[in-house]
């Protein structure tokens, strides 16, 4: 079948695309940004469509000749109101479905049931319908929690579980949950192009094991050998205050973790297990689900994180010309060494996670404290891979805007700033030497955003000229 992804750049799109390859189909993937595709190792064979599910003119584009589409868009974490968003996305992709007469649209929403569902899973659900108010058939998948390695639930109980050896917790942790393994999520959503028949149909979609977060917290610890964790629910944490203590503890932002926390407290049990007998499978439980999500994690085997769609796709970056960007701040360290363009860009690509950023590492961590405290991302994203990057995907609280192997690296960051903030390495190659020349960029907002670059001016001084001054001594002495 000729099928259309959207999402392809997300936690579930981008392991879905090599699984539909694998299985035959032809794959187009409809993206806001086709360059961040360019390190899949399945991006060429799959042809792209540049666009967002916003625009209904591109949505047309993608979908003529289809057989079938893949809505995984979800506007949560973005600029604005993510239901309303979510709602409009939903009405140009049905509309567009109709006028190309695409066979069946498969859907990914979430488990829930009853009256008062969070807003989160409200929109979820409003999606659902918003898609089969049209002439195509839809297919929905309404799953609880899918754990794997990168996906925003996995990641929020594992750094709760990890960092807080002794938690107080809301109520939440005694609402009962049906995780599902993300290797079984992905060979479900192939199994149902399947589908041949004009009719709708709604799947809940469960693991074998209904669990308490707080039995999940528990599991998660024995398989990850940590000491046994003493869990103490209180009421008086409200989905507010919850999801600033997750902003806090785990590499969630607030803006993300308040619409999750909040769907925390609805009970996510399959109640209609239909979906299996039309596609029986044997269902991962959920401690072999940790176990396996834990050890592609610790072997760097994780090829998507749910921090790799960006919410925000309009930033300008300092390539742009100059009146799309206004007025910018610079602070630029150049430093020549006799090792080679490989090797600066080895060093340099390194940065943050584990690694750290070569020196005043105390410095970036307490920016990392404040940036949490006051809802932004903080540095506990880290990185999907210690050395290796593409464009894209999420690296402590910056996200990569663009790499060019041997040559640049391009950071945006989205710690919470008054402007926009870049930081830039390149080489440039010399008769006999290296240059390094590191830069970082500054887009003021307002007085606030030009205070705050002045305030600062002392501590780049030492802080960014430390740094290219290390970057240089790493790649001189990288290891053979």
């Amino acid at each position: 079948m000729r099928v259309l992804v959207t999402g392809a750049t997300g936690y579930i799109g981008g392991r879905l695309v090599p699984r539909l390859l694998e299985a035959g189909h032809q794959v187009r993937c409809l993206v806001r940004d086709p360059d961040k595709l360019d390190e899949d190792p399945w991006r060429e064979l799959v042809y792209v469509v540049p666009g967002d599910v916003m625009d209904p003119e591109t949505v047309q584009k993608a979908l003529e000749g289809c057989d079938a589409a893949y809505y995984l868009v979800h506007s949560m974490g973005g600029v604005g109101h993510f239901a309303q968003r979510d709602r409009i996305g939903a009405e140009n992709f049905r509309d567009a479905s109709e006028r190309a007469g695409t066979k069946r649209i498969v859907y990914l929403g979430g488990m829930g049931s009853g009256d008062g569902l969070s807003e989160h899973l409200s929109s979820r659900h409003e999606v659902g319908r918003v898609l089969a108010g049209g002439s195509t058939p839809v297919t929905e998948l309404r799953a609880a929690v899918i754990i794997g390695s990168g996906s925003v639930s996995f990641e929020m109980l594992r750094y709760l579980t990890e960092v807080l050896p002794v938690m107080v917790t809301p109520s939440w942790v005694r609402t009962r949950c049906q995780p599902i393994a993300i290797r079984d999520v992905l060979g479900i959503l192939v199994d149902v192009l399947d589908d041949h028949t004009n009719e709708d149909h709604i799947y809940e979609i469960g693991g074998p094991d209904v669990l308490e977060y707080e039995q999940m917290m528990r599991i998660y610890a024995e398989e990850a050998a940590l000491p046994r964790r003493l869990i103490i629910p209180v009421p008086v944490l409200s989905p507010r205050l919850s999801s600033h203590w997750v902003g806090l503890v785990t590499p969630i932002p607030s803006g993300v973790a308040k619409p999750l926390v909040d769907s925390l407290r609805n009970e996510v049990v399959v109640q209609d297990d239909s979906f299996l007998d039309h596609y029986p499978r044997e269902l991962i439980p959920y401690r072999r689900a940790v176990r396996l999500a834990i050890d592609v994690s610790s072997e760097l085997r994780v090829p998507t994180r749910w921090s790799d769609a960006a919410g925000s796709p309009a930033q300008p970056i300092v390539s742009d010309p100059d009146w799309s960007g206004g007025t910018f701040f610079r602070d630029q360290r150049i430093v020549s060494t006799h090792a080679s363009p490989s090797d600066v860009f080895w060093a340099f690509s390194r940065i943050g996670g584990t690694n750290g950023y070569y020196g005043f590492d105390w410095a970036w961590q307490l920016r990392g404290v404040i940036d949490s405290l006051v809802g932004g991302v903080g540095l506990r994203r880290g990185r999907r891979h210690p050395e290796e990057l593409r464009k894209g995907e999420a690296l402590d609280f910056w996200r990569v805007a663009a790499v060019e192997p041997a040559h640049r690296l391009l950071l945006h960051a989205e710690m919470r700033l008054p402007g926009d903030a870049w930081l830039e390495f390149r080489t440039e190659k010399e008769d006999n030497s290296t240059t390094l020349v590191q830069t970082a960029y500054f887009r003021p907002r307002g007085l606030m955003g030009r205070l705050y670059w002045t305030v600062l001016v002392p501590f780049h001084a030492v802080i960014f000229r430390s740094m290219a001054q290390r970057l240089a001594a790493a790649a001189e002495a990288r290891p053979t």
